[in-house]
C-alpha cells in the first residue's frame, strides 16, 4: 500500500521541484545576478566595486555534495559574509515571508528556511556542474 502511494506522489513531487527550481531561477536574476552574474559564475557587473572575488556558484558541489545548510545560511545571514560588511545584502530579511518551507540535505536532514531560499537553493542545485 506504502509503495502505491509512493508512486502515485512522486510525479507531483517531481513537478513541485521543478517548479521550485524555475522560481529559483528568476529570483536569482532579480537579486544575485548582478553580484554573481546570470550564470552564477561570478561575473556579475557588481564584481569590480566588491572588496573580494564572487565565487563561482555553479561549482558548489564538491565530493561531498552540494552544501545545502551552508548556502542557506549564507543567504539567509546565519552565517555573515564579511565582504557585505557583515550579512550578506539583507537577503535574510527580506525573502522572509513568514512562512517555512524545508530543505533536505542529501542525508535527509531537514533544514528550516523561507520558500525563497528554498527555490534559490534548489536552482543553485540544479546548475551544479
Amino acid at each position: 500500500m506504502r509503495i502505491a502511494l509512493l508512486a502515485l506522489l512522486l510525479p507531483f513531487a517531481a513537478a513541485a521541484q521543478e517548479a521550485r527550481v524555475v522560481e529559483g531561477e528568476a529570483l536569482f536574476l532579480r537579486y544575485c545576478a548582478t553580484c554573481h552574474g546570470e550564470d552564477a559564475r561570478g561575473g556579475g557587473p557588481m564584481q569590480s566595486v566588491l572588496s573580494v572575488a564572487v565565487p563561482d556558484l555553479t561549482a558548489l558541489a564538491g565530493e561531498g555534495g552540494f552544501p545545502h545548510f551552508g548556502v542557506i545560511a549564507k543567504i539567509d545571514g546565519r552565517d555573515p559574509v564579511i565582504s557585505h560588511g557583515g550579512v550578506m545584502p539583507v537577503w535574510g530579511d527580506f525573502f522572509d515571508m513568514g512562512q517555512g518551507a524545508f530543505v533536505r540535505t542529501e542525508a535527509g536532514q531537514p533544514i528550516v528556511t523561507t520558500p525563497p531560499v528554498a527555490a534559490l537553493v534548489a536552482w543553485l542545485e540544479a546548475v551544479q556542474e
